[in-house]
């Protein structure tokens, strides 16, 4: 099993989400988050006074998955949150050693 997590710009959520579900992933974790990158922030102007913005909005994303769904998934997440212009974000694959439904007491690959 593994948790993939995804950094995205916020407006990619929804299309993310439907990618997602059209691959057979059932459920997913999205948290509003700020951060910077190699962009490092950016300025703005407002009301003629200029000022800089270090840590951007962005969406963090968390699936828990079956190790066979990793490919399919981080290349449906990249492929749909792709811009192609600079803070598009980052996707990270992580080991998942145990899991429990609470409700059912299912265990595992039967609580994802």
């Amino acid at each position: 099993m593994k948790i993939v997590m995804a950094i995205i710009k916020p407006f990619k959520l929804e299309e993310v989400r439907d990618a997602l579900t059209a691959i057979g992933v059932h459920g997913l974790t999205a948290t509003e988050v700020k951060g910077y990158g190699r962009q490092k922030g950016h300025t703005e102007i407002y009301r003629a006074a200029e000022y800089t913005v270090s840590f951007l909005p962005k969406i963090k994303i968390e699936v828990a998955i079956k190790s066979d769904l990793v490919d399919a998934v981080v290349e449906a997440i990249a492929s749909t949150a792709r811009t192609g212009r600079i803070g598009d974000g980052k996707i990270f694959v992580i080991d998942l050693e145990h899991a429990l439904r609470i409700r059912t007491g299912e265990l595992d690959a039967d609580a994802i």
